[in-house]
C-alpha cells in the first residue's frame, strides 16, 4: 500500500470517528473551518484547466448565476436555477460525439419533466444536488474512477470501507448527545433544510435532522473536504503562483472569521462561496461521469469477449 492510500485510510477513518463523536457539531466545523480551503483551492484549480468548460467565459456566467442564486428565496426558482446550471455543463462537457449530446439532451429532457410534473420537484433538487449529492454521491464517482482507472486494490478498499461506513451509521447511528450545543444549534439552522428535502425525495415527511442524519452529514463532508486535500499530490491542486496562494489563504481565513464575527453574514458568503464552487465542478462531474461510464463499458466488452 501507498503512503498516500495509508493516509487516505486514516483521514477516512477519523471523519468517521469524529462523526459518531461530534455528530450535531462536526458537520459545521467542517464547514465553517475546512469549506472555504476546498472552495477556494478547487476553483484555483479549475481555473487552470479552464474549468473543463470548452471556454472560459461559460464558468464566468456560472460564477454569476451562483453568486445571484444565492440570494433567491423561492426554493422552486432555487432549484430551476441549480438544475438549469446542470444541465447545461452536462452538454457542454459532458458530450463528446453527436450520439452522446443526442442522448444527454434526452436524458435531461426526460429528467426534467419529472422533476416539472412532481411539485416539489426542483425544490428537492435545488437543496440535495448542491449538498448531499455534491459531497457523497460525486465523491463516490472520483474514488470509483481513480480506483477503476489505477486498477489499485488498496483504492478499491477505500471505497468499501467509504460505502461501509455510511452503512454504519445509517443502521447504527451515532448518541444524540451534544458536547458544544451552541453549535449544535447552529448546524440545525444551517442544514435543517436538507432532511425536508431528502424526506419529500423519498416519501418520508417526518424526516428529521436526528443523529442519524446529522452524522451521515457529518462524515460526508468531512471526508468530502479531507479526500480533496490528500490529493495534493496527485491532481496538484498546490500548484499554485505564490501570490495566488496567499490570497487564498487571506480570503479562506476571512471566510470563516467573518461566520464567527456575524452568522447571517458569514453564513451567507460561505453558502455563495459553496454554491459557487459547486456550479463550477457540474463540468468536471460530467466529464467523470463520461470518463466512468466508458470504463464500466469498456470493462463489459472486454469480459464478454473472454466470455466468447
Amino acid at each position: 500500500m501507498r503512503r498516500t492510500d495509508a493516509i487516505h485510510f486514516a483521514l477516512l477513518l477519523a471523519a468517521a470517528g469524529l462523526a459518531y463523536l461530534l455528530p450535531f457539531e462536526l458537520v459545521l466545523l467542517s464547514y465553517v473551518f475546512l469549506g472555504p480551503s476546498h472552495y477556494l483551492t478547487e476553483i484555483s484549480w479549475l481555473h487552470d484547466r479552464n474549468y473543463f468548460l470548452p471556454r472560459r467565459g461559460v464558468a464566468l456566467a456560472l460564477i454569476v448565476v451562483a453568486l445571484a442564486a444565492s440570494f433567491v428565496e423561492n426554493a422552486t426558482w432555487f432549484g430551476v436555477i441549480v438544475w438549469t446550471a446542470f444541465v447545461t455543463c452536462a452538454l457542454l462537457a459532458g458530450a463528446r460525439t453527436a450520439l452522446q449530446s443526442v442522448v444527454l439532451v434526452m436524458l435531461a429532457m426526460a429528467a426534467t419533466f419529472f422533476l416539472a410534473s412532481r411539485g416539489p420537484g426542483f425544490a428537492i433538487i435545488g437543496v440535495l444536488l448542491p449538498t448531499l449529492v455534491h459531497v457523497s454521491l460525486f465523491t463516490l464517482v472520483f474514488m470509483v474512477l481513480g480506483a477503476t482507472r489505477s486498477r489499485s486494490p488498496a483504492q478499491f478498499g477505500l471505497v468499501a470501507v467509504y460505502l461501509a461506513v455510511l452503512t454504519a451509521i445509517l443502521t447504527i447511528p451515532p448518541s444524540s448527545a451534544t458536547t458544544i450545543p451552541a453549535f449544535a444549534k447552529l448546524a440545525h439552522e444551517s442544514f435543517g433544510n436538507v432532511p425536508q428535502a431528502l424526506g419529500s425525495a423519498l416519501g418520508m415527511p417526518d424526516l428529521k435532522l436526528d443523529a442519524r442524519l446529522t452524522g451521515l452529514l457529518s462524515f460526508v463532508y468531512t471526508y468530502h473536504y479531507l479526500n480533496w486535500f490528500i490529493k495534493a499530490e496527485v491532481i496538484r491542486w498546490a500548484d499554485m503562483p505564490k501570490a495566488r496562494l496567499a490570497v487564498v489563504a487571506a480570503l479562506s481565513i476571512a471566510a470563516t472569521a467573518f461566520y464567527f464575527y456575524d452568522y447571517v453574514l458569514g453564513f451567507a458568503l460561505l453558502l455563495s462561496l459553496s454554491l459557487t464552487h459547486v456550479l463550477l465542478e457540474f463540468p468536471l462531474n460530467s466529464v467523470s461521469l463520461r470518463q466512468l461510464g466508458a470504463l464500466v463499458g469498456e470493462s463489459l466488452v472486454q469480459r464478454t469477449r473472454h466470455r466468447a
